[in-house]
């Protein structure tokens, strides 16, 4: 799953800046998406100083799963109850769906005119991205011009700082080009061109059970944030260590060790992590035991937020309507966006 940016603003009538955010529903949401971006994302709606605009991004998830649209589906309301789960609050954030809202489709296809297929193609995270999921010749018109897409979400809530990660850097260059082009052409400030913010090293990403550099639902190294207790308990004993610590005695090694590496991320404990590394490096402690140890962190992070997600999910209902009322309120703001810029265009003919 691609992750979707962050961004905010601070709305010309109102005091609050604005955070929209979200990701492509093409699964639950891992302990990746938490440590990334959910906890912050938490975090800044309960300071009281943001507005919070959440996008479950399901047109930009069908680019390149245009065959498969259940799959987007059923993943929407998965991805929605992990984001109650974790503490995104309908009450202080407005969760939306991307697809429902027009304006950002008549928007993007405003922006595509003043972007060429040369540009597209120089795109470096496209490029990648491409390359990953093997198109060859056949890639989806949609996927390519994706960047511009995330374009019209940035601008619609006139974003003016957009946290992402290094790999993104290239999508947000684009939008400020494309911002840069409009009010060029059209004679206009209504645009406004975002900055980046991006996170310190090491906090943007975790790796994946086997060690793989990436946590992701594709390679199958994920803990989901709906993984049961039993669930929870077999991944962490299958995580990747130091393949030379054969024996308890014998020293081992804990750079690039996953389970240490988590251990640094969610042990508040830091004192007791760093004894065990000692030990660890030493030998004497095994693999079984800080996996165990592990195990009761991870639970204690997960268990909550397993209670939570259970009770969304008896009422998908509820679920819905959440989205259905927070896609409305979303819509407002995006058809001011869009009606501004039918001004400085001057395809307002009905007005």
């Amino acid at each position: 799953m691609r992750r979707f940016f962050s961004a905010n603003r601070k709305d010309e009538y109102n005091d609050k800046k604005v955070i929209l955010t979200g990701d492509r529903p093409t699964g639950k949401l891992h302990i990746g998406h938490y440590v990334g971006s959910l906890r912050n994302r938490v975090a800044l709606q309960d300071s009281g100083d943001y507005d919070s605009y959440i996008m479950i991004a399901d047109n930009q998830a069908l680019t390149d799963n245009a065959h498969d649209p259940e799959k987007i589906r059923k993943s929407l309301l998965q991805v929605a109850m992990d984001y109650l789960a974790v503490g995104i609050d309908p009450q202080k954030s407005t969760i939306l769906v991307q697809s429902q809202i027009p304006a950002l489709t008549d928007m993007m296809n405003q922006y595509l005119n003043l972007v060429t297929v040369a540009r597209l193609n120089r795109n470096p995270t496209v490029k990648t991205e491409i390359k990953q999921k093997a198109f060859g010749e056949s890639v989806p018109a949609g996927f390519f011009v994706y960047p511009v897409s995330q374009a019209a979400d940035i601008t619609a809530f006139k974003a003016t700082t957009v946290p992402v990660g290094d790999d993104q850097e290239p999508m947000l260059e684009q939008t400020r080009e494309i911002v840069r082009s409009f009010n060029k052409t059209y004679q206009t400030d209504t645009l406004v061109e975002p900055e980046g913010y991006f996170p310190p090293k090491g906090l943007g990403r975790i790796p994946g059970l086997d060690g793989n550099a990436k946590m992701s639902k594709s390679l199958g190294n994920a803990i989901y944030l709906s993984d049961d207790a039993d669930t929870l308990k077999k991944k962490v004993m299958s995580m990747y260590t130091d393949p030379d610590h054969i024996h308890i005695e014998d020293p081992g090694r804990v750079e690039g060790n996953v389970v240490f590496t988590y251990l640094d991320i969610f042990d508040e404990d830091k004192a007791k992590v760093a004894d065990l590394k000692a030990a660890y490096q030493h030998g004497g402690l095994g693999d079984v035991k800080i996996k165990r140890y592990l195990m009761d962190v991870l639970d204690g992070v997960l268990r909550p937020i397993r209670e939570r997600r259970a009770i969304y999910e008896a009422d998908p209902a509820q679920v819905l309507q959440i989205l259905k009322d927070g896609t409305a309120k979303a819509n407002v703001v995006a058809d001011q966006t869009w009606r501004e810029m039918q001004d400085a265009i001057g395809i307002n003919y009905f007005k």
